[in-house]
């Protein structure tokens, strides 16, 4: 069963100010997977807001997006116009990276999550927001799953770094350290910013799939740090707002050799 965007609007949110959408689900049973993830019967108003989301993503990208993402973005050829299949972008991913596509029912429990990604699954959404949340949504949906995420992790030293983080994940039993891995994985697959020949870019999915954030994000706003993984472990964030600290890597030969350095130093690889 499919959740609406109405059915979690904010407008909805409980008096405490929470979000449903933002309540991990803890799985009962394994996910679909690849071809096994079906194509929900989505309204003309979900495309809709799909084809405002690309084409306004489309004309701010260029200059701002990274290399990486872009080359990604345009080897998946993802329809401008309609919802993309789950199934079909599974299966470009793992004829270029190995990675497959599982259809998740919302925003996963921790330790459910991070066990697809040290397999090589992303677990992806199917629904998409509203259009009162057409700037930002705190909580994942198909266009900051798919427009947001696959395109990087067609990039194989992403892709590499992305199970990596799952791996970790896994291992660690020291609740200070899984802190620490959380706010590593926000500052790079979310909020992450690279160094490409052409200036500094984005990567973070969570940049990419917001305009509101795409446009705050490379300004003097925010403050940019060199990544290093013991400081940007120790950064909290707030999903609520824009950030106004990110962190920059040098490539993403650096990310992967400094997130393994890291690792290693706690047991974690």
């Amino acid at each position: 069963m499919r959740p609406t965007p109405t059915a979690v609007h904010p407008a909805a949110r409980p008096p405490d100010g929470s979000d449903p959408r933002c309540v991990p689900h803890k799985l009962a049973g394994p996910l679909p997977v690849g071809d096994a993830c079906g194509y929900p019967d989505y309204t003309a108003e979900e495309h809709d807001v799909w084809r405002t989301l690309y084409a306004r993503m489309a004309q701010l990208l260029p200059g701002r997006a990274a290399d990486e993402f872009l080359t990604g973005l345009d080897a998946l050829g993802l329809n401008h116009e309609r919802i993309p299949a789950l199934a079909a972008v599974s299966r470009r991913l793992q004829e270029t990276t190995g990675w497959q596509i599982a259809r998740t029912p919302g925003l996963l429990d921790a330790h459910d999550f991070f066990s697809h990604l040290a397999r090589r699954i992303f677990p992806c959404t199917d629904y998409i927001r509203g259009r009162s949340e057409l700037d930002y949504t705190p909580a994942p949906d198909c266009f900051h799953d798919i427009f947001g995420h696959t395109p990087m992790i067609m990039h194989p030293r992403f892709a590499d770094f992305y199970q990596k983080i799952g791996q970790s994940a896994l291992a660690c039993r020291d609740p200070a350290i899984a802190e620490g891995l959380t706010r590593i994985y926000w500052f790079t697959v979310e909020f992450g910013l690279v160094q490409n020949p052409g200036g500094l870019r984005i990567y973070g999915n969570g940049i990419i799939s917001s305009s509101g954030e795409t446009l705050h994000s490379l300004t003097a706003a925010v403050e940019k740090r060199p990544f290093v993984p013991e400081q940007t472990a120790r950064q909290p964030y707030d999903i609520w707002h824009f950030q106004d600290v990110l962190w920059v890597v040098e490539s993403f030969d650096q990310l992967e050799a400094q997130f393994v350095r890291w690792s290693k130093a706690h047991g974690l690889l």
